[in-house]
């Protein structure tokens, strides 16, 4: 579509969303629909849910944050559970500031800002429709006009509640202008903006020598003192600050611990009471969510303070870790990469993956679980199945430290050396060794990592490279097995026939002679010493994949090879170890023969066409290949 076609459409498109009309049209817009009157919290809670949210294991999983934040499915579900939820329900917490504390590059700004962004959209859709006493500067609840005495009787006919009192411009204009005849006072249907000061403050902490109060609270117009003679007066203040202008929406206060005590005091009788205080009026009704954001450290300082604790209590703390999960942590990547102008360099595969492997390991905790290293406890936070582990497990992993993702590597220093790296080296297409070399490097240049986190870093990245390395020879090896996934379900029905015959004291029927035959022992035996199951271990392994396929059986579901992690394992190995020769003459001769440059072609399609490599990082990777099979 042409791009002044969108542009009308658009325009076209908000027009249509516009309405006006008396308190009296509105009320009777109320009894068709009385969505419109919901709370600050009850519309953001509202937004989030009007997404779709999936149940996965007894966890809920809310759509609306899977683009932008990866990993924190533990952290937001609690947040949208234990605050907006309950916030929306009216119950206490509603009145409590919404404090997300976390480690730097979290991703709480992320969050912050995918909810305002949210709350604009949702604003233009008919459940989230906002509306408000026309020329008020505050975008007021219409239904403040309705007087104490009759507010009951309103409440119980509409099906609302009525909280808060008109701010002191309309209770001024409901006199002059409309001499106390309420239901001709003007509404009009309001859309949330950031850009436009509805509904959305921003308030970030500055020198506070020169900050004012007035920025959060508004000031008097000393132009006007003259014409109106009096600061009392509403028609000579200037309603216009952050809390002000954020009533119906979230008010953002960035580095909030960083404020000076002047800042956040005002913040006590807003919490709790829904009002502060401005100028010489009576205090300002507000109904606005309070959201802000600050580090662990700012955090502990702030609470050793005992003149904070009023402060303190009436804060609800939501911890924001490190995503632990190194698929996700993929994704964290890939998203930046793609955001800036370094998009069109080719990321060879398994690249972002090393990096993130190197990231996760440095935010996991060390466990006291028997058997388990970081690199098993790194497998099974990523949910992959490990052999020898239930889900029982990881829940004992993940609660065993509960401050576990708060420190390590954070996402931002690895994207800037990645940056880096691309930009020193001219770089066509980036591999995981280039990644892995730019992090190492960098490591010296990082201020805040000590003598023994260096050691450590090292390790990881170590690990690193190994991961790839394995990764890297499955990927050749799969390339040079035509149709893998056949061959590999081939060589594992036939497995089984032999073991279920082995274990039931029967014989197997030859596919091509018909005749009945003892099963494979040297086909079982050559498969199962690939994962150094013993011959005194041998039947019980046999006996537990017949149990498996059984469990798997009476849900109805089919049993296939990587259902079970060592039997997965046991058949690559078996495959590619037949393969392994081929493999390591092709990739490591000099100088081919005719069959083997051939066959190298033939690879590096497949990996072109079907794995993501471009023709420079597919021939890098059959060299690195075929040097790591000559080790």
């Amino acid at each position: 579509m042409d791009i002044f076609e969108r542009l009308a459409a658009y325009r076209a498109e908000s027009d249509s969303l516009s309405w006006s009309g008396t308190f009296k049209d509105y009320v009777e817009l109320l009894a068709k629909d009385p969505s419109p009157a919901m709370t600050a919290h009850a519309r953001v809670y509202e937004m989030i849910k009007s997404y779709g949210i999936e149940e996965d294991d007894g966890r809920k999983r809310y759509k609306f944050f899977e683009q932008e934040i990866f990993g924190l499915d533990r952290a937001v579900e609690k947040l949208v559970e234990e605050y907006f939820h309950s916030a929306a329900r009216r119950l206490d917490v509603r009145k409590r500031i919404l404090l997300l504390m976390g480690p730097v590059s979290g991703g709480k700004s992320t969050l912050v800002t995918l909810l305002k962004r949210g709350l604009e959209k949702f604003s233009r859709t008919d459940k989230g429709a906002v509306y408000a006493i026309a020329g008020c500067p505050m975008h007021e609840d219409p239904l403040h006009l309705v007087p104490h005495e009759l507010r009951p009787d309103v409440e119980r006919t509409l099906g609302v509640r009525i909280e808060g009192n008109l701010c002191p411009i309309c209770q001024m204009r409901l006199k002059t202008e409309y001499g106390g005849d309420i239901e001709n006072v003007k509404v009009e249907r309001v859309l949330l903006s950031e850009d436009d000061r509805i509904g959305i403050g921003t308030f970030s902490p500055s020198d506070p020598k020169s900050q004012d109060i007035a920025d959060l609270t508004g000031s008097i117009d000393f132009s006007t003192i003259t014409e109106y003679g009096s600061e009392s007066d509403p028609r000579a203040y200037r309603f216009d600050g952050e809390l002000n202008k954020a009533n119906r929406g979230l008010m953002e206060f960035q580095e909030m611990l960083k404020c000076d005590e002047k800042f956040l005091w005002n913040l006590l009788s807003l919490t709790q009471e829904g009002n502060f205080k401005a100028g010489r009026f009576a205090l300002i009704s507000a109904d606005e969510l309070i959201i802000a954001h600050t580090n662990e450290a700012e955090y502990k300082s702030f609470i050793a303070n005992k003149k904070n604790e009023a402060l303190q209590s009436r804060m609800i703390v939501m911890p924001i870790p490190y995503n632990l999960k190194v698929s996700q942590e993929e994704k964290i990547y890939a998203k930046l990469i793609g955001q800036s102008d370094m998009s069109h360099i080719h990321i060879a595969p398994h690249a972002l993956r090393a990096a993130a492997i190197f990231s996760i390991l440095t935010r996991l905790k060390e466990t006291k679980k028997q058997g388990v290293d970081l690199v098993k406890k790194m497998r099974l936070y990523d949910g992959e199945e490990v052999e020898g582990y239930k889900d029982a497990d990881l829940k004992e992993l993940q609660n065993e430290y509960l401050e576990e993702g708060m420190s390590g590597v954070d996402p931002r220093y690895v994207i800037n050396r990645i940056s880096s790296a691309l930009i020193k080296q001219d770089l066509h297409c980036m591999g995981a060794l280039d990644i892995l070399r730019a992090i190492k490097d960098g490591l010296d240049q990082h201020a805040s990592i000590t003598k023994e986190e260096r050691e450590r870093y090292l390790n990881f990245i170590s690990i690193a490279r190994k991961e790839y390395d394995e990764l890297a020879k499955k990927e050749v090896q799969k390339a040079f097995v035509y149709s893998f996934e056949e061959s590999a379900r081939t060589l594992f029905e036939n497995y089984l026939d032999n073991i279920e015959a082995f274990c039931n004291w029967t014989k197997i029927r030859d596919p091509l002679t018909d005749e009945e035959m003892d099963p494979d022992e040297r086909l079982m035996r050559s498969i199962e010493e690939q994962i150094g199951i013993s011959e005194n271990a041998k039947k019980a392994f046999r006996e537990e994949i017949l149990i498996r396929i059984s469990a798997y059986s009476r849900k109805g579901r089919k049993f296939e090879y990587n259902h079970h992690d060592r039997l997965r394992e046991a058949i690559e190995k078996k495959l590619f170890a037949d393969l392994k020769d081929i493999v390591k003459i092709t990739t490591s001769t000099k100088t081919p023969d005719e069959n083997q440059l051939k066959r190298i072609n033939e690879v590096s399609k497949r990996l072109i066409d079907e794995h993501g490599y471009c023709p420079v990082c597919a021939n890098e990777l059959l060299r690195y290949v075929g040097s790591l099979l000559n080790r």
